[in-house]
């Protein structure tokens, strides 16, 4: 791991786990915060619908969710996963920041902008972490090569057995002329 892997990660998580330990000491506001998130949810996926009733349930889970996957990705443990949670919790928590916001004056217009972008800029950082693959190759590459090679192993093998079975065919033929 980089040098710059080593102090980024953590830095980055760090923020994480204070909010979602924040978040899971004071669910009820955390619940309040997240219910235009929740019923959004709920409309797009009614089958999931009873299993969000409980706002200050979510709102712990998420909480959870997000102090777990930080620490694990502060730590080096599985970054891409931790990083992918991050990403939803950070959207989520962007979202409802965004609409629990007051916007009535000025200031509170500017600030809640400025939430916006603060937000919208973990997401982007998140999203980065999510995708690097520290120098190596990522799955799909590798799944694309293994396929490459097994499409060369086997054509190679096909032209093999070919010539072996023109060779076969010739020696068949010359042992019955010369029976």
């Amino acid at each position: 791991m980089s040098i710059v892997r080593r102090i980024a990660r953590p830095l980055l998580a760090t923020g994480y786990v204070a909010n979602g330990v924040e978040s899971f000491r004071s669910s009820s506001s955390a619940a309040q915060h997240l219910a235009p998130a929740i019923s959004a949810a709920t409309k797009a996926f009614p089958q999931v619908g009873p299993a969000l009733q409980n706002h200050a349930v979510v709102a712990q889970g998420l909480a959870a969710a997000q102090v777990g996957a930080a620490v694990l990705f502060g730590l080096g443990k599985l970054p891409r996963l931790s990083a992918g949670v991050l990403v939803t919790t950070t959207a989520l928590n962007a979202y409802a920041d965004y609409r629990a916001a007051e916007a009535s004056t000025p200031e509170q217009k500017a600030a809640r902008r400025s939430t916006a972008f603060k937000n919208s800029s973990l997401v982007g950082a998140v999203m980065l972490a999510a995708v690097d693959t520290e120098g190596n190759p990522s799955l799909l590459w590798r799944a694309e090569h293994l396929a490459g090679d097994v499409r060369k192993s086997a054509s190679r093998l096909g032209r093999d057995t070919q010539k072996q079975v023109a060779k076969a065919e010739k020696t068949i033929q010359h042992s019955v002329k010369h029976g």
